[in-house]
């Protein structure tokens, strides 16, 4: 985070407020840094009968079998959306995944849905041919209800519509088709929306699952997809990358709004710039560097941005030396002479490319270096390919995990996306700004924790989840926890409070443990809902004090509704991330209609 907590805002910075992953290897942001960190691949090599596609296929001497399988992506609950079990199994995998990632980007933010009176952008990037393979729904003649249920589940235009209708949000909602760079793109519009005041909130990201799943694929000379299933960004050995799925969502707000509304910033985008090579390109489908070097020197440009002060290159990374090659060639040009020297890295060595959310697993991995102030190692550059000519350009390839210590002073990471078809797509981003200064935490004050899910199962798993974060994270603040928690989480009927002075007494009353007096929904006391003074919003308090929020706590559990903003008012208190709703998912999944 910056050093100077006193900066002008540039009214056209965006905050990114809340994020959500999952990817090979990975079920939360959190499990994908720490591989990251640990150079973890999270490729995995399969085995025959672990593979569905045509046996011809499987017996191929070129056929690779290898991808990076995504955990779960047959998986859903739609119980926490109040959705039918027949319209969950109608519902492609995309449009499943991209509803939970967007419940959880608001969640990770600090903003319950029911409880935001603002337009919020719903923009998403998946891939038309996923819903064909699911299972494409009958030629209908008919266009009755049943009917455009169907259609509306399956369809790819309507994943970002869904997702806004099934969360009760209001907003502008696009679904894109640019490819590879799908992710870059939905980024890209969300800002011009905010920016533009269409929007007060914006959810951006993309869907991928790619079907048959787990599936490997044939390797051709000099094509994208890697001889041995293995990844190796900028190294003199590499022969391409490997298929992988995912979905990744961010919550983004203008800059100035986010600090003001005391939200946790993860990261600023400084700029972004989308084109597209047309009829300029070498070959159809190939990168053109002066169109990429281009949409590389527009984001740094929108952006104010000079080129010496970005640190870290996360480059499309390939890992076929003619494509890499291209890549290096077009970011110098945009990059230009200069004496500073940029990292340059590829997360695709990881997990592969992702298709529509490959650019998603960039922007993570950068925005969670810009946060950390850590530099990950490109995993399986051990060789790097001298044809790439390092030496005479800014970058330096990271072989090595390092702390990042800017040249400049400043923390920002240029992250560049291409699609085939010509899409080009770079998002430039820069370190969190430094919070206010504020006053130290009130000791011992007494405060309302709060816990909601729709069993009783779930809210245990809630409060294990907690309390392990709060034991891991020993700089969370327990007013923080608590603001995050009451006005940040949708309210579902199983309940839990509890009245605590510290975070020691909250992690003792989550695990459960005497002496801290906690209540729940399975034991909800008997109180007298007269007692509390009304707004339109619930019951408030009588007071602050220990009594007056045990009773406030007693009259929640047994499904009073509470007004959250009253009991915060006047407070100083920020929104922190805190775990997710913990999804109980079963297998949906459709063979026929």
């Amino acid at each position: 985070m910056t050093d100077n907590p006193e900066q002008e805002y540039d009214p056209g910075d965006v905050a990114v407020i809340g994020m959500s992953l999952r990817a090979p290897g990975a079920r939360t942001k959190e499990e994908f840094w720490d591989n990251l960190v640990h150079g973890r691949e999270s490729i995995s090599f399969l085995a025959k009968d672990d593979i569905h596609v045509d046996e011809t296929l499987i017996h191929s001497p070129f056929y690779v079998r290898a991808c990076g399988v995504l955990d779960g992506y047959d998986r859903f609950d739609p119980s926490v959306f109040g959705i039918s079990d027949r319209m969950a199994a109608a519902m492609t995998p995309e449009n499943r995944l991209f509803l939970e990632s967007a419940w959880e980007s608001l969640e990770d933010g600090g903003y319950d849905p029911d409880r935001l009176k603002a337009e919020v952008g719903m923009y998403g990037a998946n891939n038309p041919q996923t819903a064909a393979l699911y299972s494409s729904p009958p030629d209908r003649v008919s266009v009755g209800p049943e009917a455009i249920e169907a259609s509306l589940a399956w369809s790819p235009d309507t994943m970002t519509s869904n997702a806004l209708y099934y969360l009760g949000l209001t907003g502008e909602a696009v679904t894109l088709a640019a490819v590879c760079a799908g992710f870059h793109y939905a980024v890209h519009l969300a800002c011009q929306s905010l920016l533009l005041g269409q929007t007060d909130l914006a959810v951006a990201g993309g869907a991928m699952v790619r079907l048959p799943h787990p599936r490997g694929h044939l390797w051709e000379e000099n094509r994208v997809l890697s001889k041995d299933g293995h990844c190796r960004p900028f190294d003199a050995h590499g022969t391409g990358t490997a298929l992988s799925s995912g979905v990744v969502t961010v919550l983004l707000k203008p800059l100035s709004h986010a600090v003001a509304d005391r939200d946790h910033v993860y990261a600023v985008v400084k700029g972004s710039a989308v084109n597209n090579n047309g009829v300029s390109a070498m070959a159809y489908g190939l990168a053109q560097p002066e169109r990429l070097s281009a949409c590389i020197a527009a984001a740094m440009e929108v952006g104010g941005v000079a080129p010496d002060t970005v640190g870290l290159y996360e480059a499309n990374g390939l890992g076929l030396p003619m494509t890499d090659e291209l890549e290096v060639h077009a970011a110098s040009m945009a990059f230009g002479k200069q004496t500073a020297t940029t990292s340059i890295g590829g997360v695709k060595g990881n997990v592969g490319h992702g298709g529509v959310v490959s650019g998603g697993f960039g922007a993570v991995k950068a925005a969670l270096a810009l946060y950390h102030r850590k530099l990950p190692a490109t995993v399986n550059l051990t060789e790097v390919n001298p044809d790439l000519d390092f030496p005479a350009t800014p970058f330096v390839p990271q072989l090595e995990g390092a702390d990042w210590e800017p040249e400049s002073g400043i923390r920002r990471a240029g992250i560049t996306s291409i699609g085939g078809g010509g899409y080009n797509a770079h998002l430039l981003l820069e370190e969190p700004p430094a919070p206010a200064g504020r006053a130290a935490e009130e000791t011992g004050r007494p405060r309302l924790a709060t816990l909601s899910a729709l069993d009783d199962e779930a809210l245990d798993r809630q409060r294990a989840r907690l309390r392990e974060r709060l034991e891991a994270d020993p700089d969370l603040r327990l007013d923080d926890v608590c603001f995050s928690l009451n006005l940040g989480r949708k309210v579902l009927p199983r309940r839990w409070a509890a009245v605590v002075r510290s975070r020691a007494e909250l992690i003792a009353a989550l695990a459960g443990e005497g002496g801290v007096p906690a209540v729940s929904t399975a034991a909800a006391p008997r109180g007298d809902a007269g007692a509390f003074t009304r707004t339109d919003q619930g019951i408030v308090p009588a007071g602050r004090d220990a009594d007056a929020l045990a009773a406030l706590a007693d009259a929640w559990v047994s499904g009073q509704q509470v007004d959250f903003d009253a009991l915060h008012r006047g407070e100083a208190s920020h929104r922190v991330p805190l775990p997710t709703y913990p999804f109980q998912p079963r297998r949906f999944w459709r063979t026929d209609w």
